[in-house]
């Protein structure tokens, strides 16, 4: 499950995502071996390159038949991602993390020094690829670095409050996640020089992914193993991160349990015990329907657009994102 990426639908799209991994490989080589050992850690270690193919099937939304995305969707896809990788090893960082997708987290590996730098190094090498698509890209790609850090910031601002509000959470993972996806559309939308209208409807549609994929990735941060995440289950507890299961349960019947239980750090068994008081009310099933009308509302911007591989890679997307949820809290 976690290495299948769904825009896997749209034939050529095997073929540009091992392109995108060729330059991402490529594009954190540097002068000092162990930097780029470090900076190469995670690439090798795989994922689903949701961001960059959302980018190529933005990009193939301007076309009626399948074939290879160009050179300049691509790049912008590897340049998305170095952003995304970037992100990673400065969250693993503040939360102390010791593995991530089932290997080493950089920090544990090398230390929480060289772990800023090579994140930083990612962040740079990504500006400098987008800088090579025009002056637009370099743009927004910059500004997207910047609402990562005001997501990550007023997360941080929350963390152990009991308190924190469904407006604060879901101002938070605009910042940190869908605006990321956003501009991966928006990127391929630019690169294929498609009309502005069009590439409006693809940023609708990659924010409204967005959400619903970080309320997505919430609910299987509670409901799926270690295996699965490749990482312990109930982290965000653990690290004070109310997510939205969670606000919604300490707002429930079940919240004065639950919340005689959080608002400071806690160990092992007090995690599980919150687990199951979350497991067992209805904060997962109503996020999950949160998570539907976020898809929905992405399914419509695409409704707007003339049929094409891509439209069809990205409305599959959204299908395989809630399906996969709903399957891992059965």
């Amino acid at each position: 499950m976690a290495d299948q990426n769904p825009l896997q639908v749209m034939p050529s799209m095997a073929g540009d995502l091992a392109r995108v991994e060729q330059q991402l490989i490529e594009s954190v080589r540097s002068g000092d071996d162990l930097l780029t050992e470090i900076a190469s850690h995670l690439i090798g270690a795989g994922g689903k390159r949701v961001r960059p193919g959302f980018c190529i099937a933005a990009a193939a939304t301007a076309l009626r038949t399948d074939s290879p995305a160009t050179i300049d969707a691509v790049t912008g896809g590897v340049a998305v991602e170095l952003v995304h990788l970037g992100s990673l090893y400065h969250d693993d960082v503040m939360d102390e993390a010791a593995t991530r997708r089932t290997v080493d987290s950089v920090n544990a590996r090398w230390g929480n020094l060289k772990a800023i730098l090579a994140g930083d190094f990612l962040l740079a090498r990504a500006s400098e690829l987008a800088a090579g698509l025009g002056v637009e890209v370099a743009g927004l790609l910059a500004a997207t670095i910047g609402r990562l850090c005001e997501g990550q910031l007023l997360e941080l601002r929350h963390a152990y409050d009991r308190a924190r509000t469904e407006a604060s959470y879901l101002r938070s993972i605009e910042g940190k996640t869908a605006s990321l996806l956003a501009s991966s559309c928006r990127i391929g939308g630019i690169t294929a020089e498609l009309p502005r209208a069009h590439i409006e409807a693809l940023s609708a549609f990659g924010h409204s992914y967005g959400m619903a994929f970080q309320l997505v990735d919430d609910v299987l941060d509670l409901v799926a193993s270690e295996e699965e995440l490749g990482k312990p289950s109930g982290h965000d507890l653990e690290e004070g991160t109310y997510t939205l299961p969670v606000i919604l349960t300490l707002g429930s019947a079940h919240g004065e349990e639950l919340g005689g239980l959080l608002g400071a750090p806690i160990d092992t068994p007090t995690r599980d015990r919150a687990l199951d008081i979350v497991r067992d009310g209805d904060g997962i099933a109503a996020t999950i329907t949160r998570a539907r009308r976020f898809a929905d509302e992405g399914r419509a911007a695409l409704a707007a657009l003339p049929d094409s591989p891509g439209v069809v890679g990205l409305s599959a997307a959204a299908d395989y994102l809630l399906d996969n949820v709903e399957a891992a809290a059965a």
